[in-house]
């Protein structure tokens, strides 16, 4: 059904179970309005849910069955018509009986026997305020649905930017394949599955894991800075050599604070992004770098991609190592809990690792 064009006359929805009282008002308002008529409430409630409501309805209390208030009670519990204005029209003049219509939404009162002049003047003004309140309450809608769709819209482009950016690093060297999809992925479902453990419920929130979510790939970032001589060195790294791959933990941190001051102002999945950039090689018990960190001195982020990206280190194929099985690779660290790893987290792993198979199966590198 179409919608009325935008000039045609409001509609007014009168509620009376006297017949005499209905053809009166009828008679009153059809010059300038389009009328509908309910005798009953139930009648009253159909009529104000149909496809085209009344922008108004004049509503008797007294009637039999179920009376004005009630029906006033139940249009305004209704998400589809709480918003039509309600006029109780009525012989009921006690201040008590008003206080009720209005407690009960009500806009208006009006007493009969009825003056034609005040009937009109009040519907003109009550129309009136819900043609404005139509209008903001339609702007807000807009408005809400544009921020949402903007928002959306930024953080599409967050994601982008950030992949790309680590997609930077991690073309340097070409046998990462997905591993920052893996990798984000394993920290998200870690995260997930210590949300309620009491050392880390404060931290991951839902808010908190998306973020997370967000920062992962960011944290070989630093790589960008390492020499291809050492970066793609089909071997093992000279003991020098080592040192100058280490920093690629604070040259991330560094690049990240760089951008982030850039901007003016903190980036709440940035704090992730840098916390994870520099510790995700920190140890448990220590004996990492580039801080040489121990247990909860170590952020959690850091904690959470340690064990992320070890786990994908192992289960991939490099020049100098071939893919190890899921099971050798949980075994080695099952071995680290308490010296590589937090063993909160390696529990955590134990529990979730058949969807950490699935992860990078889903993912897995193209021969």
């Amino acid at each position: 059904m179409d919608s009325p064009p935008a000039f045609a006359k409001p509609t007014l929805l009168i509620v009376d179970d006297t017949p005499d009282n209905l053809e009166l008002m009828f008679g009153l308002l059809k010059d300038d309005y389009r009328v509908r008529v309910a005798n009953s409430g139930e009648r009253a409630l159909r009529l104000a849910q149909a496809e085209q409501p009344p922008d108004l309805i004049l509503l008797d209390i007294m009637m039999p069955g179920m009376d004005g208030y009630e029906v006033c009670r139940r249009l305004k519990a209704d998400p589809l018509t709480v918003h039509i204005p309600v006029i109780f029209l009525t012989a009921k003049v006690e201040v008590e009986d008003e206080a009720l219509g209005f407690s009960l939404g009500a806009v208006d009162y009006i007493t009969k026997p009825i003056s034609p002049p005040i009937v009109q003047a009040r519907l003109r003004t009550h129309l009136a305020l819900k043609a404005a309140a139509d209008f903001l309450r339609d702007k807000s809608e807009f408005l809400a649905a544009e921020v949402n769709r903007r928002t959306h819209e930024v953080e599409a482009m967050q994601d982008v930017a950030v992949l790309a950016m680590a997609s930077l690093g991690e073309t340097r060297d070409n046998e990462t394949g997905n591993h920052l999809r893996r990798t984000q992925r394993y920290v998200q479902r870690l995260a997930q599955q210590l949300q309620t453990h009491p050392r880390f419920a404060a931290l991951l929130t839902p808010e908190n894991i998306r973020l997370l979510f967000k920062s992962a790939p960011l944290h070989d970032i630093g790589k960008i800075g390492i020499p291809d001589s050492i970066l793609l060195k089909p071997g093992k790294l000279e003991p020098a050599e080592f040192e100058i791959m280490k920093t690629h933990t604070t040259l991330g941190y560094e690049a990240i604070g760089r951008a982030e001051r850039g901007l003016g102002h903190a980036i709440p999945f940035l704090r992730f992004a840098k916390e994870i950039a520099l510790s995700h090689q920190e140890k448990w018990d220590g004996s990492g770098y580039p801080q040489g960190l121990r247990g909860d001195a170590i952020p959690a982020a850091a904690r959470l991609m340690a064990l992320a990206d070890v786990y994908d280190a192992l289960i991939s194929r490099r020049v100098y190592k071939p893919a190890f099985s899921h099971a050798q690779s949980t075994t080695i660290i099952l071995e680290g809990r308490g010296t590589h790893f937090d063993p909160d987290i390696v529990d955590a792993f134990l529990q979730i690792q058949t969807e950490f198979q699935a992860i990078a199966r889903q993912y897995a590198d193209s021969v």
